[in-house]
């Protein structure tokens, strides 16, 4: 078995386990070589590159070739002699390498090292902007003289690597596509689809939760979206996000506010029958990590509103924080940033939830998108939870689910690795526009096509005329009796082929409906 350094060497000597997975692992092997499995590279190289048997020769070489893995440093941190690092520090007080452990040390345990201000050399990046995406304005550290341009903070700071996937994802523009589509309908057309699609995202982000029949519900949250999306000035302050709730849940939900109780997703309809798909953080940490992921949305100014939106959704929707409706409240705020970026114009809105829906979204379905992380943290701590006796929490909720390693599990829910969410969101986003958008403005156009055939062949309002064209494409050719009675000029023969005529020459029957 090929020896491991860097990251793979420290998880090994220090017993290390990780949610998840190291993006690159380094091996000492007799030929170099490096293979992917599209989540880690494993790279072998020659006996020369092998550091020192210590803290500074492995970590150093991680942070060099590597890069930075938070979850493994936090881990790593929480479990080495603090002596070894300040050793380190102090043996090399202007070593790069040596100031940006210092850093993230101090960073993610809030502890201070017994080492001296770092007074001289150039600032150096915390983590490498070649490697991953970071903050479009660093802030300097004058302690270590380090650019911190991490994308948050110790309580929330989620990573995204530079993939040619990512890449991709953080140049797609929603505004550059919606104008497309206003250049082949005209911006009058595209606009008047909005209404719909707003009703369109609102169901399906119903029929996600398989809530899809509560028709006042549905009106109700599609409300929200109209008036909310882009409006609040703080869209994560617990206060705001209640308010938001309220709005979504209406008056006559069990429970507002943050959670003061375990929450975890899954199936309990029967003692002894439940199933565990995923669990929330502790509601403890909820707060600081609620409070983490709005340092996150002021520290990414700048940065592309795509990734912006998956971090703060899919950041959200694993924090769990609210008692109800985390699932429709990460999704409305995707489309929320990406309004308050001006990558949305007002009044649309991408409705997001339906491509979600759709389970053969390729490459990766929403649920396979959630599961990137969710899968391997509960593959971790199998056996961890259980259903005990009935208590009821500080929030009022009564609940029997207990997990005995929230503490262990933290460094995982405070550092997840979104790369694969911001590309999932910039594919689904795409679908979303090129599918939905644009096939809600064809019919719009079509439509407006066939009543303007129709109103050359009789005279009506353009709500009979609508009826009409709904009952006609329904039948898919065919004259209702209930048609012919309420309107009676359609038992001419002539009068009723010609509008049939003009109804299939833009809606071939052909097509779905």
């Amino acid at each position: 078995m090929l020896e491991g350094i860097g990251y793979r060497w420290l998880v090994e000597r220090y017993g290390l386990a990780l949610t998840q997975a190291l993006r690159i692992e380094t091996v000492i092997g007799p030929t170099r070589a490096s293979v992917s499995d599209g989540t880690t590279e494993r790279r072998t190289v020659q006996e020369l590159l092998r550091p020192e048997a210590t803290i500074a020769g492995h970590l150093g070489f991680a942070l060099k070739h590597e890069g930075i893995h938070l979850e493994a440093l936090s881990r790593l941190f929480a479990t080495a002699p603090v002596a070894e690092i300040e050793h380190w520090i102090r043996s090399e007080p202007t070593g790069q390498y040596a100031r940006r452990t210092g850093f993230l040390y101090e960073r993610l345990t809030g502890r201070t090292l017994d080492v001296a201000d770092t007074t001289r050399g150039n600032y150096v990046p915390a983590a490498d902007p070649g490697r991953e995406l970071t903050v479009a304005m660093p802030a300097n550290n004058t302690r270590w003289r380090v650019r911190d341009n991490l994308l948050g903070s110790a309580a929330f700071s989620p990573q995204v690597h530079l993939t040619s996937d990512t890449k991709r994802a953080l140049a797609f523009d929603v505004g550059e596509r919606i104008a497309r589509l206003e250049g082949q309908f005209s911006a009058d057309l595209v606009l008047r689809s909005a209404v719909w699609l707003t009703i369109k995202e609102s169901r399906a982000s119903f029929a996600i939760e398989h809530e899809e029949n509560k028709r006042d519900r549905i009106q109700r949250f599609a409300a929200v979206i109209e008036q909310r999306t882009g409006q609040s000035v703080d869209p994560l302050s617990a206060a705001e996000l209640e308010s938001l709730q309220r709005e979504i849940l209406g008056p006559d939900a069990l429970h507002y506010g943050l959670r003061r109780s375990p929450v975890f997703v899954g199936e309990s309809a029967r003692v002894g029958e439940e199933r565990v798909h995923y669990i929330g953080p502790h509601w403890d940490d909820v707060p600081p990590i609620l409070a983490g992921l709005r340092e996150l949305l002021m520290r990414t100014a700048g940065l592309s509103p795509v990734a912006r939106a998956a971090l703060v959704s899919f950041g959200f929707v694993y924090l769990h924080p609210m008692i109800d409706g985390n699932g429709r409240i990460s999704r409305f705020l995707i489309n929320d940033v990406l309004r308050r970026d001006g990558a949305l114009p007002a009044p649309y809105i991408v409705p997001i939830s339906a491509t979600l829906q759709k389970q053969d979204l390729r490459p990766l379905s929403y649920d396979g998108a959630l599961e990137i992380f969710s899968r391997p943290l509960m593959q971790q701590y199998r056996g961890h939870s259980s259903f005990v006796a009935e208590q009821r929490g500080d929030d009022g909720v009564t609940y029997n689910f207990q997990f005995d390693r929230y503490a262990d599990a933290l460094s995982a829910w405070r550092y997840p690795d979104l790369t694969r969410h911001v590309a999932f969101l910039a594919d689904a986003l795409d679908l979303t526009i090129e599918h939905e958008m644009r096939a809600e403005a064809l019919y719009l156009q079509r439509h407006a096509a066939a009543r303007a055939r129709l109103k050359s062949i009789v005279e009506g309002p353009d709500s009979a005329l609508d009826r009409i064209i709904r009952s006609i494409r329904g039948s898919r050719g065919a004259v209702s009796g209930t048609l012919r009675t309420d309107y009676p000029i359609l038992d001419r023969p002539e009068i009723a082929n010609d509008v049939v005529c003009a109804i299939r020459e833009e809606f071939p029957w052909t097509e779905a409906n």
